[in-house]
């Protein structure tokens, strides 16, 4: 048996809106991804691990066979189970440095699935990062983006009717938005953005083939054309176990204390 595997376990928290074998299954997942267990050794075995993790067998075997079923694990009858080697599809990474060319680049990349297209007087927190009344038209676009791992991305944008005029259903599930807003003859300049972290609801979880509950990496996007007229307002939710985001720090500062910054933000 893994002995650091069994001291490093953590217990599962029966508080959090996940169920217990989601709970190990996101652990083992993320320690598989990582290397922790060696291909060529079996992992520990059910009963060890579900001491482990404080949890039934029942509980253990959930989490194992969710594992199983996404070619993480391979169980071989009288020798145990065994990590795949390179199981894990590599996480799509958009860089924060050049944002907007790095977003456009995975549009390009990646393929979606358009699951709604509305019309909608828009809401006061839609309103807000747009500058408009509430009320005026905004098209709602929701899709989802997948890569050849599976489905990592639910992104829901708003943008005014006046810009949304040029593209429709046919548009939208062929090429990525910023694209769309370049040829509709909005210049893009640039984008705010705040990431924090959220839960799956009922509407996103099976959408990205997840539990309810799961954690989920949220991103709220205002993207700016001329004169810093914002054009589009986006709502993003990731799979934090397919999709990272990177930027490469420097150390500034004199005298002072030294402070890390973003190398295309020099002294921010």
């Amino acid at each position: 048996m893994h002995r650091a595997t069994r001291r490093s376990a953590p217990e599962t928290d029966a508080t959090l809106p996940l169920p217990r074998y989601h709970q190990i299954y996101l652990v083992l997942r993320e320690q598989l991804a990582e290397g922790r267990f060696d291909a060529a050794k079996p992992l520990p075995g059910e009963l060890g691990l579900a001491q482990a993790f404080g949890v039934s067998r029942v509980t253990m075997r959930s989490a194992l066979d969710r594992l199983a079923e996404e070619g993480l694990i391979v169980r071989q009858r009288g020798r145990g189970t065994f990590a795949c080697p390179r199981a894990c599809a590599p996480p799509v990474r958009a860089n924060l440095s050049g944002l907007l060319e790095n977003l456009l680049s995975m549009g390009l990349r990646t393929k979606v699935e358009l699951v709604e297209l509305a019309t909608i007087p828009a809401p006061a927190e839609v309103a807000e990062p747009l500058v408009i009344a509430a009320g005026e038209p905004v098209q709602k676009a929701i899709r989802v983006r997948s890569d050849k791992g599976g489905p990592f991305a639910h992104i829901t944008t708003f943008v005014p009717d006046a810009v949304a005029r040029a593209f429709g259903r046919k548009e939208l599930a062929a090429k990525p938005m910023l694209q769309l807003l370049e040829e509709s003859g909005v210049k893009v300049y640039g984008a705010d953005q705040t990431i924090t972290a959220k839960l799956a609801d009922h509407t996103v979880a099976p959408l990205l083939d997840l539990e309810l509950g799961a954690p989920l990496l949220a991103v709220s996007r205002v993207v700016y054309g001329a004169g810093e007229r914002p054009v589009q307002f986006l709502r993003g939710l990731y799979r934090p176990d397919r999709y990272e985001y990177h930027m490469h720090l420097t150390r500034s500062g004199g005298d002072t204390p030294r402070i890390w910054v973003n190398d295309d933000q020099p002294g921010r």
